[in-house]
């Protein structure tokens, strides 16, 4: 913290911020940020819209969501003196082409091929909140404080984004930019500093389009900006801890973590860039993966497959829940449904549920070949 008997008068401070916020972009790009914008800490009445969706029960069973609402709304108690929020973002698409249908493969989000985004990005933001806090060191600016921030605090990252210029919210609810589409991870630094704003993305540009609407598998998105998760593929598949509904499962095809179709199909993606990143790449050939491959994995093989990586968030047992579904919606080979039976007298009850499902699929699938 700076000495206040050595602060320069507020002339020479508001010429010296502008001056940071015009190196911090470049900064940004130096550690494999794409753009860097920058917003004030009000979130306006994306807290409202919060509230209204936490009311209708559409976070499911996340309960750290009304946990810590209040929070989201107001990042000044996450960092104590928060001014301004500085966001990043940073692309992570790769050339991949595994199918998103009931097939023998199986199907990862994007996001989670290759090492855990957190570790990444959480390491960028620290060095980039470093290389400024330098900066202001030498010049005796007046400071209390920074915190950086990827999607592991309460944050409302996308409302916060968007009020940094980045893009808008889309009708998935994702964010959108118009240059680089949804395939993208965002990061957060929380400052005191009173640095000069960003301007916003002017309008939303999603028009009177709604391929995201119309090819969601399970329609979870049920109306344009409203994403009920308990629909969602991602999350059953993900942060959901019990048995997924019936009704969902064979929408769920052959995606065993996460889904994407909303982005795939998104015309803004067309514009998407392939991330360059080494650590984004894919891991454990999770791209090309048979589901019986994967399914056979012990817990050991699993834990070091997901050591570093995001699908270690959906535990082994929820692993192995979510593709003995995709094995119920692919077509019928022996071996899916010997392997279903082999594994079903060790499976935890949980597992065993949806083995039995799965089985049912495969038999009824044989009978009408």
């Amino acid at each position: 913290m700076t000495d206040e008997s050595n602060q320069p008068p507020q002339r020479d401070v508001t010429h010296l911020l502008t001056r940071l916020a015009a190196l911090l972009p470049g900064w940004a790009s130096e550690l494999g940020f794409q753009e860097l914008g920058i917003a004030d800490a009000e979130v306006g009445e994306h807290a409202a819209h919060l509230d209204a969706w936490l009311e209708r029960n559409r976070h499911g069973t996340m309960s750290y969501m009304t946990r810590h609402a209040h929070l989201r709304a107001q990042p000044d108690l996450l960092q104590q003196g928060t001014r301004r929020v500085i966001s990043v973002r940073m692309d992570y698409l790769t050339d991949t082409d595994t199918p998103l249908d009931a097939s023998p493969r199986a199907y990862v989000s994007r996001y989670a091929l290759g090492r855990d985004y957190h570790k990444v990005l959480r390491g960028r933001l620290r060095k980039l909140q470093q290389r400024m806090e330098a900066w202001v060191t030498e010049h005796e600016l007046p400071y209390a404080g920074s915190r950086p921030f990827t999607d592991s605090a309460p944050v409302l990252e996308k409302a916060l984004a968007s009020n940094a210029g980045l893009g808008w919210i889309g009708k998935h609810t994702l964010l959108l930019n118009q240059h680089a589409g949804s395939w993208f991870f965002l990061g957060e630094i929380l400052t005191s500093l009173e640095l000069p704003v960003s301007q916003p993305t002017a309008t939303n540009r999603c028009g009177s389009c709604q391929a995201c609407i119309d090819i969601c598998p399970t329609d979870a998105i049920v109306a344009p900006y409203e994403l009920d998760a308990r629909r969602c593929i991602s999350y059953l598949t993900i942060e959901h801890r019990d048995s997924i509904p019936i009704e969902f499962r064979r929408a769920i095809g052959n995606r065993i973590f996460g889904c994407d179709d909303c982005q795939v199909v998104c015309p803004w993606n067309r514009y998407a860039a392939f991330t360059g990143e080494r650590d984004f790449q894919p891991r454990n050939e999770l791209d090309t993966a048979a589901l019986l491959t994967l399914f056979n994995w012990t817990e050991a093989e699993f834990d070091s497959a997901s050591a570093g990586s995001a699908i270690r968030r959906a535990g082994y047992e929820g692993w192995l829940r979510n593709l003995a579904v995709a094995l119920g919606n692919a077509p019928w080979e022996e071996r899916i449904e010997a392997t279903l039976r082999s594994r079903r007298a060790e499976a935890t009850p949980l597992v065993r549920e949806h083995i039995d499902w799965a089985l049912a699929e495969q038999t009824a699938r044989r009978g009408a070949a």
